[in-house]
């Protein structure tokens, strides 16, 4: 974690033998939704932030990516391999999590790998509207029958 005014070497925010990406903070800086391996497959974590290891919540269930944050802080959406998926969150008086819903079917495009020197990683592929009401989402192109 780089501190702005310094000139810090970057060092890993979670320190782990898995791989962790696509890190988000909440809209009020206090929570970090992430994806990790951990579990054999990807899924979606929210840690507090800064102080990532006062408690960690796994919110996808059955295997989640690219985790994003609805610009309310109230609602976590990322991606499942059955479509876009969204979750409640509460942060007002303790961090809880509902139950994970799908709002489309479908398969989406995940994109690939991208190296910047020797690191690589996947980017987020979709977007929501400041309201929450539109998605931009990137879908495979159609295959042609030949």
């Amino acid at each position: 974690m780089l501190t702005p005014g310094r000139r810090d070497q970057p060092s890993p925010l979670i320190h782990s033998p898995f791989g962790e990406l696509n890190a988000e903070l909440s809209p009020d800086g206090r929570w970090l939704a992430y994806q990790s391996d951990e579990s054999g497959q990807a899924e979606v974590y929210v840690r507090p932030f800064p102080n990532i290891d006062g408690g960690r919540w796994q919110v996808s269930t059955g295997g989640g990516e690219r985790p994003l944050w609805a610009r309310n802080g109230r609602e976590l959406f990322y991606l499942a391999t059955v479509g876009l998926m969204t979750v409640p969150i509460e942060t007002t008086t303790v961090f809880s999590i509902g139950k994970p819903r799908k709002l489309f079917d479908g398969r989406y495009f995940f994109g690939g790998r991208y190296f910047f020197g020797d690191l690589s990683f996947q980017g987020r592929t979709y977007d929501v509207s400041l309201d929450g009401r539109r998605f931009l989402l990137i879908r495979p192109a159609a295959e042609s029958a030949d």
